[in-house]
């Protein structure tokens, strides 16, 4: 028999992507998390993970007990929901800005909502000033997004710098005008760019309008346009310009919550997204 820990363990290095990761959402040391796998591996007799000093990669047996580990941890997680019969009823509708949403957040808010037989959570991703206009309409209960110099009261969640963000292997001239890779409004990122900009002098122009950050980050990395990014979007082949472009704002990432959400549902998917963050800032 599979012990439920061990599986928690392995599923979390997976999903944390290293075992320092995984120790910290685990609350637990390296040295124990290094342990629950070996102990599992043990009881297998195969190994689950190949790893180095820079990677790890899952092997055939344990990309076939991954599945199984999931599927354990959930059934185990409803049926605790279900005894305990949690009182949550309704759908919780969250807001995720585009270069917020990722595939850690999502499994945590599915867990969360695994938790809670009565609550289903529904996921839109958009811009953030689209997404706090459609909360005050009452059509979202919570949103996460960055602002930049906004008023808008909301949980500081963290802030990072806003960069210029261009390809490392582009010409070092800029082009005149200014070519830039933006959202459409209302984004903050784009206001502030272009209010930026305006009182520095500078001529610019939109050379691509973008609906998502893939699009910005094409369009920096051909050397294409110039596109304002929080720098934790910067990846191999970006950098943040700095000579001859005015300082941007910090990008300020927060949870924004409605009036009229229930405030006991909210408090358990804001626990979730708030553990998150803080995972995902260290």
């Amino acid at each position: 028999m599979f012990d439920a820990l061990l599986l928690k363990t392995f599923v979390t290095v997976v999903d944390e992507d290293g075992f320092s990761r995984a120790a910290e959402k685990l609350h637990l040391t390296q040295s124990a998390v290094s342990g629950h796998l070996r102990r599992l591996e043990e009881q297998i007799g195969k190994p689950l993970l190949v790893r180095t000093t820079r990677s790890q990669r899952l092997t055939a047996d344990g990309e076939r007990l991954i599945a199984y580990a999931r599927t354990i941890l959930a059934l185990n997680r409803d049926a605790w929901a279900q005894l305990t019969r949690t009182p949550f009823q309704g759908r919780v509708r969250i807001g995720v800005s585009e270069d917020f949403v990722e595939p850690r957040l999502l499994r945590a808010l599915q867990d969360c909502a695994a938790q809670y037989p009565g609550m289903v959570i529904d996921v839109q991703v958009n811009i953030p000033g689209t997404l706090l206009g459609q909360m005050k309409r009452g059509e979202l209960e919570l949103v996460i997004g960055s602002l930049c110099e906004s008023r808008e009261p909301g949980l500081l969640l963290w802030q990072e710098p806003l960069v210029w963000a261009w390809s490392a292997q582009a010409i070092v001239e800029l082009p005149t005008p200014l070519p830039l890779a933006l959202f459409p409004e209302p984004c903050p990122y784009r206001e502030a760019a272009l209010t930026r900009l305006a009182q520095a002098g500078i001529a610019q122009r939109t050379a691509m309008l973008c609906t998502s950050t893939a699009g910005l980050r094409a369009a920096a990395l051909a050397g294409f346009a110039v596109a304002p990014m929080a720098a934790s979007q910067l990846g191999p082949g970006l950098e943040a310009l700095e000579a001859g472009l005015p300082p941007l704002p910090d990008a300020e990432f927060r949870l924004y919550t409605a009036d009229h959400a229930d405030p006991q549902m909210i408090e358990a998917v804001s626990r979730v997204i708030v553990e998150h963050c803080s995972s995902r800032r260290r």
